[in-house]
This record gives C-alpha cells, sequence and structure tokens, in this order.
C-alpha cells in the first residue's frame, strides 16, 4: 500500500471513529436499513417466482387468455388478466416466427450468434512513482486516460420454442428486450489483450503515474442459437402471438437456471440478507448506544464542573496563629503535630487535620481518611460554641 493510499485509510479510519463511533454507528445504521429494503424487494421477488407457473410454449395459449377473451373478460368484469408472470423453458431460435433467419456472424471467430456484446477495456498496471505529483496534478494530467473504451451490443430478433420442436415454426414465444436491464446469459467466444505501442508519451505516463495503461482488453460475447434457456416475466398476447417482457421487480429475465434453482439462489440471497442487516443492525445499536452514553457522562461532567465552584486555585485561609504548646495533645493536627484539628472529613466524619493537612490530602489521586482508610469526598470546618 503506498503513503497516499496509507494516509487515507487512516483518514478514514479517524472519521468512522470520531464522536466515539458515532459515525460508524451511523453508517452500519445506514447499511442495516439499505439490507432491509434488498431483503423486502427480494423476498417480494421470491414469492412472485414460486407463484409464476412454469410451462412450456405450447400450454401458454390455455394459460393466458387471447386478446378477444382479454376484451370480453375486461368487458365483463371490468379487469384484464393479460399481464401475468409466467416460467417458459425452450430453445433459442432466430426470427419472429416468420421466414426471418438472419442471425448475427462474429468478425473475430465467424460464429452464428443473436446478441453480440462487445466491450474494449484498458488494462491498467502500476507501480511506486519515482515523483510524487500532487492530487490536482496527477488528476489534470490523468484527465487524458480513458479509463473505459467503446461499448457496443447488437441484436437481432429472436423467439424460444420447444426444446424437442423442429422447423418450420408451429408455437413460439416472442422474446421482447425492449428496456430489458437484467443481465443475459451471454457466452464469451473472443478475448485478447493487445499491448500498447511504447512511446515516449507511455514512458512518461510509466514514470509519473501511479497507474499507467499496458493494454486493451477486446471481449466478445454471444447468444448462440439453440440455446436452452428459460425466459420470466410477463406475457401476453400481441395480435395473437404470445410475448414475453422482463418485470423490473424480478432479478432475471434470461437465465440458465430453471425454476427450483431460481428459487434455491434467491432464498439463500434473502438468507444472507436478513442475518446480514441484523447483524450490522444490532452492532450499530451498541455502537450508537455507546456513543450516547458517552456523550451523557461527559455532558454531566461538564455540567457539575460548571456548577462546581474551582476552589483548587484559591489562597489557602491561614489559620490563626497559636502556640503549640498551649494545644492540648488530643487536639493537634496527626500529620503535622503543630497545629489544631479544625476540619471534618466527610463523610466519615473524622476531625484530625489541621486545615492545610486536610487540603493536601484531599488533593490526592484517591483521598483517604489517615485514621479509618475510608474514602473521603471533602472536608467541612466545624466550629465549636
Amino acid at each position: 500500500m503506498s503513503s497516499p493510499e496509507r494516509t487515507i485509510v487512516n483518514l478514514l479510519a479517524e472519521i468512522a471513529f470520531s464522536f466515539d463511533g458515532a459515525i460508524l454507528g451511523l453508517t452500519l445504521a445506514f447499511s442495516s436499513v439499505r439490507s432491509a429494503f434488498k431483503y423486502a424487494s427480494n423476498s417480494a421477488a421470491l414469492n412472485k417466482i414460486k407463484e409464476a407457473p412454469e410451462v412450456s410454449v405450447s400450454d401458454l395459449r390455455s394459460l393466458i387468455p387471447t386478446t378477444e377473451e382479454q376484451q370480453y373478460g375486461s368487458s365483463e368484469n371490468g379487469n384484464s388478466h393479460d399481464r401475468r408472470i409466467v416460467i417458459v423453458r425452450g430453445t433459442v431460435k432466430p426470427g419472429d416466427g416468420s421466414n426471418k433467419n438472419n442471425v448475427l456472424i462474429s468478425s473475430e471467430t465467424g460464429d452464428k450468434a443473436l446478441i453480440i456484446q462487445r466491450t474494449q477495456t484498458y488494462m491498467y498496471s502500476g507501480w511506486k512513482t519515482l515523483f510524487q505529483l500532487s492530487n490536482t496534478h496527477r488528476f489534470i494530467l490523468e484527465r487524458t486516460l480513458p479509463k473505459q473504451g467503446t461499448y457496443c451490443m447488437r441484436r437481432v430478433p429472436f423467439v424460444i420454442v420447444e426444446n424437442n420442436q423442429k422447423q418450420p415454426l408451429s408455437s413460439f414465444l416472442v422474446v421482447n428486450m425492449d428496456g430489458s436491464r437484467q443481465p443475459l446469459p451471454l457466452t464469451t467466444v473472443y478475448s485478447r489483450l493487445q499491448p500498447m505501442t511504447s512511446s515516449p508519451f507511455s514512458f512518461l505516463q510509466a514514470l509519473l503515474f501511479p497507474e499507467y495503461p499496458v493494454g486493451l482488453l477486446d471481449v466478445e460475447r454471444i447468444l448462440p442459437p439453440g440455446r436452452d434457456i428459460t425466459a420470466v416475466g410477463i406475457c401476453s398476447f400481441n395480435n395473437g402471438v404470445p410475448e414475453i417482457k422482463s418485470c423490473e421487480d424480478l432479478p432475471y429475465f434470461l437465465s440458465e437456471m430453471n425454476k427450483d434453482k431460481m428459487i434455491s439462489d434467491l432464498m439463500s440471497r434473502s438468507s444472507v440478507l436478513f442475518w446480514g442487516g441484523l447483524i450490522m443492525g444490532c452492532v450499530s445499536i451498541g455502537i450508537l448506544s455507546f456513543a450516547a452514553v458517552r456523550s451523557w457522562n461527559r455532558w454531566k461532567l461538564w455540567a457539575n464542573q460548571r456548577q462546581t465552584p474551582q476552589t483548587p486555585n484559591q489562597p489557602v485561609v491561614e489559620d490563626e496563629t497559636e502556640d503549640a504548646d498551649e494545644i492540648p495533645d488530643g487536639q493537634l493536627c496527626v500529620i503535622c503535630v503543630s497545629r489544631r484539628r479544625i476540619p471534618a472529613f466527610i463523610p466519615c466524619g473524622h476531625i484530625v487535620c489541621c486545615r492545610q493537612c486536610a487540603l493536601t490530602v484531599e488533593r490526592e489521586s484517591n483521598p483517604k481518611c489517615p485514621v479509618c482508610l475510608q474514602s473521603i469526598r471533602g472536608s467541612m470546618r466545624v466550629y465549636y460554641s
């Protein structure tokens, strides 16, 4: 770890443990609340997938009403049942039910695909710099270095058919990917790291910066035809053709897992979110309670110090000068044996010292009575009438 990173870590640790750990407790509480919200959404998605039927493509017409039935049902009951979450397992085929068999062909490998995703990312390496520049200068110079390359995604319309169905397509399910944000089950077919060409500018980057580009990673991922996948989403009929769209409340749209694996995966996520949020919540409550108690004790001590007069800096009133020969032996101070016993210790009540020796005893770190060795809180002058 370099010195700037170590400084940042130390600064973050000081901020986290400041105010008796109140900031750390608030951070853990915020994380616990976020885990609770994620657990709630994950549980809702789990319930929806459990209730969703797992059907084949040919069974969709018996499960979901057609357009005429939807209109008839909406006129009869005042509502429509055209939006229903289903789980369909099948094989990916190109086209939208007609004779469109156009597919994409990878320019690198020549593989046929329905979706091609290509990313180009700069790969960085680093070492301890020779000249430590300021953060402002490093930021100005690093703005000329792009961290991310290009990203492109091409696709053609495709459908899902029965696993054992042959051409021509008699029953199919159209996949509508408009607005879908869930990750797709793509296969990496091309991955190559192209080294950066050496130049005086690249040598200057390696000399001055903690990170410098060493290559360009080119990755290509495709969705090949004939692949078995599971579609999870809202199914409806569009002009008599079944169509499935992604649901924003579900973490899956196209996946290699079946219904049982999806349920198992969501249950494990829910368990991690529940126990993680519970542990972070308990720890945050403990830290915040400790910080509150410490702050309350400090406030009470500060209030007591404001109310109690500061007597140690006041001048000590000298006792009336009196000859030690005129004082009886039973009334002499047990410490200096030269002045009369005047104050009484609190709470034991023993009168054994003069005023000066009593103040000396009270100023000790653990003041105790010289006779009974009981802890004392102060002294009080006693007047004899």
